[in-house]
């Protein structure tokens, strides 16, 4: 970055609140995983946020859905670059049918999208945020740590 930061420096306790209200509104995730010899994938999908976790569905012989399985751990990213939060989260791994059915109508009606529609076989993946950061811009980097090991920081 050239130049001094244009955004206003936001204090940990801002960004929670602007965190959770783009969980709480956005329907989209950039969704980081690892096979298990190392190679990288980047999928967006969509998620639901229950106040707690997030969910997101995808084919479960896909690369990310193997991933996902394989690992049991997920980086996401929400927003643009210069407005990001990163989540890294534990997986859990769920059938489409051990989803309670409010709990699948809730995604479907949030993302637009019902996998339990689709053809091929698809799982849910619940994700419990373990660590979370957000910021703007360079002024934003010092306190970007916004929860650790499961507990929020401000």
């Amino acid at each position: 970055m050239t130049g001094p930061s244009t955004v206003d420096f936001r204090s940990r306790a801002r960004r929670r609140r602007d965190t959770e209200h783009r969980l709480a509104h956005d329907v989209d995730v950039w969704v980081a995983t690892a096979s298990p010899d190392g190679a990288p994938y980047l999928v967006p999908l969509s998620f639901d946020w229950d106040g707690e976790r997030l969910l997101v569905a995808t084919p479960a012989d896909s690369r990310t859905g193997r991933n996902l399985a394989a690992s049991g751990t997920v980086r996401l990213a929400l927003g643009p670059t210069r407005d990001v939060t990163m989540i890294d989260g534990e997986v859990e791994v769920l059938e489409l049918g051990a989803l309670p059915k409010e709990r699948a109508d809730r995604f479907a009606a949030a993302t637009g999208f019902d996998p339990r529609a689709q053809e091929s076989p698809y799982r849910w993946f619940r994700i419990t945020p373990r660590r979370v950061q957000a910021w703007r811009e360079e002024n934003e980097l010092r306190g970007r740590e916004l929860m650790r090991d499961g507990r929020w920081l401000a």
